[in-house]
């Protein structure tokens, strides 16, 4: 009998059920999803058929992935971005390259047998982050602002850049791989993108024109408004997919358009969508836990574990750094800044994408790689979340705010975190307020 659904329904049940109990412990839901996983996979109880499940993953974790970059995107205000771009901007355009370049030569020397392609593809596919993973971290409302913000632009954007930059990775790897389609890496690189654009462009007009228009002659009915953005979101990826482009950029472009036309955030009409997001997350984080990250403990070596650590630590950080050098920022803030990066969903779809649409001669060596990096991450930051974000909240209390330049003190408007944790942090600074 097949249990899968009657599983993950129960873990989501579980985990919805104690949500409260969980917010601000060392324990995250996503820990919960996939030590389920780990459970229920093939080398525990054996209760998920991983040959039947395995097909539904890809496609599970690529509508989770648009859904997720769709809802991100549309809460980026772009006129406030131009004023306080400075962290995002330089974790992005120079922290970014620096963590794929280091992460690639580390990937050559811990693993001689890749070639240098392959090293550059395994440093494109953990370069993106995942602010879900530290939740704590971005939805702490006694972090300072600009440090906030900066994580949670940066973990919205690193996902849409990097998809062009592993396509073209692969069909230079791989000229034979679905991903190029015999186009070469320069063509596949400006049609991934151009179309990916004007998918998103589409969606995120017709979603904004659909909400502003119809809703001012009120021919929206309620329970079909906060559909809306989440079909939008898969208009904008089905369009760029049927014209050879990225869907993922589609989708990014798509929510940044519909901010962008709507003039506002879209607030509670994205709530239905960033709630089965949520609800998808928990869905792949525990078929990841048994089909993908369950399996890989078997293969595991030291050479494995010792570049899942550099990626999370030197790989991270020391591009952060250098990425960060002439702003300011104190060393406390500079840590914090370098540790919390976790791989997380974006990941993952990589490594499927490069598992059925390449065939490279090291593959399993770069997916296993992959998987469990972001399974160390998952517990990694997940447990040191919230415990560090109050350690640097009380930091940033006791430290003189007076001195000069107080990079951390800078004000900055905060671009919204996901639904749950909005309210969440509503919640906790009402209470503050009351106390």
């Amino acid at each position: 009998m097949e249990w899968a659904p009657a599983i993950v329904a129960l873990t989501l049940l579980g985990v919805a059920a104690i949500s409260r109990r969980l917010s601000g412990t060392p324990v995250t839901p996503v820990m919960v999803f996939v030590v389920v996983g780990l459970l229920v996979g093939p080398e525990v109880l054996d209760e998920i058929d991983v040959e039947s499940s395995s097909g539904s993953v890809r496609t599970l974790a690529e509508a989770t992935l648009a859904l997720v970059l769709f809802c991100d995107a549309s809460r980026i205000d772009l006129r406030e971005l131009r004023r306080e771009v400075g962290v995002p901007v330089r974790l992005l355009g120079i922290g970014l390259p620096l963590t794929i370049a280091l992460g690639a030569v580390v990937a050559a020397v811990v693993f001689d047998r890749l070639t240098i392609e392959e090293a550059v593809i395994l440093a494109v596919v953990l370069a993106p982050t995942d602010a879900a993973l530290g939740q704590a971290v971005v939805t702490e409302p006694r972090i300072p602002p600009r440090i906030r913000q900066g994580l949670n632009v940066e973990s919205g954007l690193n996902d849409g850049i990097c998809v062009p930059l592993l396509f073209a990775a692969v069909a230079v790897a791989d000229v034979t791989s679905e991903i190029s389609g015999g186009r070469g890496a320069a063509s596949l690189l400006l049609e991934e993108i151009g179309y990916g654009v004007l998918g998103g462009v589409i969606g995120g007009l017709v979603v904004a024109a659909i909400v502003t228009q119809a809703g001012r002659r009120e021919l929206i009915a309620d329970q079909w408004r906060q559909v809306i953005p989440a079909a939008g979101a898969a208009l904008a990826y089905g369009t760029a997919s049927a014209l050879d482009g990225s869907g993922f950029i589609a989708a990014f472009v798509a929510g940044m358009t519909f901010r962008f036309a709507l003039r506002r955030d879209p607030g509670q009409i994205n709530d239905f969508g960033e709630q089965v997001g949520d609800v998808l997350n928990g869905v792949t984080f525990v078929l990841f836990g048994a089909i993908l990250l369950g399996p890989s403990l078997g293969e595991l070596t030291w050479q494995l574990a010792l570049y899942a650590v550099l990626s999370l630590t030197l790989v991270r950080i020391v591009p952060v750094a250098i990425a960060m050098a002439g702003s300011h920022a104190r060393l406390p803030t500079l840590g914090f800044l370098g540790w919390f990066g976790p791989r997380g969903l974006a990941s993952i779809v990589f490594a499927v994408i490069v598992v059925e649409e390449s065939n490279l001669p090291h593959e399993r060596l770069i997916v296993l790689a992959i998987y469990l990096t972001v399974g160390l991450s998952v517990f990694a930051h997940g447990v040191t979340a919230a415990p560090l974000a109050g350690r640097y909240a009380r930091w940033y209390q006791r430290h003189p705010r007076d001195q000069s330049p107080p990079m951390e003190s800078a004000p900055a408007e905060v671009t919204r975190s996901r639904g749950h944790a909005v309210a969440h942090e509503s919640s906790r600074s009402s209470a503050a307020s009351t106390s």
